[in-house]
């Protein structure tokens, strides 16, 4: 008879050779039998469809084309509107930001129109290209360049993307929205930290009234 130790090395011995048959006959299976489609929202393709799109149309003025920011100014500021579109592996993270005080001046959260205008402190739609990091009047910030008549003037309405308090996800539990900007996209400041990351550097970020559910 097998002792209580021998019984044990036993089954450990049985155990390990079961495992490695199983891993091996896993080796042995065709890739494709892993491969899982990755599954995305409805919202999530077509905010990938306007941001290829728009890095297609602004060519070769951006630095950069694995990712683009798509803001969807025809949501509410209390949702999460603005999104980073990675084009390399099809992925969507979205943002608070906040809208031009001159683009909503009842402050009721919802962008009632765009203005490429100086002294508008509005929003304007259209596709820019984001340059380099600076430190200013709020800190550090990303300039942004219009690409598009609707938003020409941007550089020189100091029309950027920074971090601001107003634009914080605690703002909406004490006033069911954000506060406004100038005309900047100004996201929450943990948020803007993806934003220096991620679309800094010669990448195209659009703007417009979508209505992307």
């Amino acid at each position: 008879m097998l002792d209580a130790r021998a019984m044990g090395d036993t089954v450990d011995r049985r155990s390990v050779l079961k495992g490695a048959g199983a891993a091996g006959a896993a080796l042995a299976l065709p890739a494709r039998a892993f491969a899982q489609p990755l599954a995305i929202s409805e919202q999530h393709r077509r905010i990938l469809e306007v941001a290829r799109r728009e890095v297609e149309r602004a060519g070769t003025r951006l630095w950069r084309r694995d990712m683009a920011g798509v803001a969807d100014f025809g949501l509410p500021s209390s949702l999460p509107r603005l999104h980073f579109a990675n084009l390399e592996n099809g992925t969507v993270r979205s943002f608070l930001v906040a809208h031009g005080r001159g683009s909503d001046p009842e402050h009721d959260g919802f962008l009632k129109w765009f203005s490429n205008v100086p002294g508008s402190f509005a929003t304007s739609r259209g596709a820019y290209i984001s340059y380099e990091w600076y430190v200013g009047k709020y800190g550090v910030s990303i300039r942004l360049g219009g690409l598009d008549p609707d938003n020409s003037n941007a550089l020189n309405r100091a029309i950027v993307m920074h971090a601001a308090w107003y634009a914080a996800p605690d703002m909406l539990g004490k006033w069911g929205k954000l506060g406004r900007s100038d005309g900047c996209l100004a996201m929450a400041p943990d948020d803007f930290n993806w934003a220096l990351t991620q679309l800094s550097g010669g990448r195209c970020i659009y703007a417009d009234k979508l209505g992307l559910y």
